[in-house]
């Protein structure tokens, strides 16, 4: 997906939205702010001290009960801003 061809309407926050990333595994974890979000993905930002940023999935925890999350792969990267898709689980047979 490139970065201006999305192809569902975002929500964009006034005040971005604290989260957090959290590694598939749970072993590591991040603080993360979400700028927008849409049906298909978002754009987060790290705070400077997560420059080095490297995973390619992980999971997006929207409150901190962890009950609203989202399994998310990175698709672009700016400098400490991430655009991120939502993985979709396939509906089981």
């Amino acid at each position: 997906m490139a970065y201006g061809d999305r192809k569902s309407p975002r929500i964009a926050f006034s005040n971005a939205i604290d989260a957090t990333l959290i590694s598939i595994d749970g072993t590591c974890q991040h603080a993360c702010l979400v700028f927008d979000i849409s049906d298909s993905g978002a754009k987060l930002g790290l705070p400077a001290e997560d420059s080095r940023f490297e995973l390619q999935e992980f999971f997006l925890l929207l409150s901190t009960r962890g009950v609203v999350h989202r399994r998310c792969r990175l698709v672009r990267r700016y400098g400490n801003e991430i655009g991120v898709a939502f993985i979709r689980s396939q509906p089981k047979r």
